[in-house]
């Protein structure tokens, strides 16, 4: 993530904007401190959007589409449930 120093985020921010939207989120700097990320809004949504329920949360996975396999392990005994 780049860096701008304040009043240089203040005297281009025309050219910050462009720089997030092109590259990604930039970092602002106040004497040397990092205080604030400016970013898309899509990816803020993204950041702060909860998923609905769980059934929303795995549809979106980014592991959805990853061939992932899972295999219980059929030693715990955690197969029957009391049914």
């Amino acid at each position: 993530m780049a860096k701008w120093q304040l009043q240089e985020a203040k005297k281009d921010l025309s050219r910050l904007i462009d720089r997030a939207l092109a590259d990604g989120p930039q970092i602002i700097t106040r004497h040397g401190v990092e205080v604030v990320v400016v970013m898309p809004v899509a990816c803020y949504r993204n950041l702060t959007t909860p998923a609905r329920n769980l059934a929303d949360f795995l549809i979106h996975s980014p592991l959805r589409n990853s061939n992932l396999v899972i295999d219980r392990d059929q030693d715990s005994g955690l197969g029957n449930v009391g049914l």
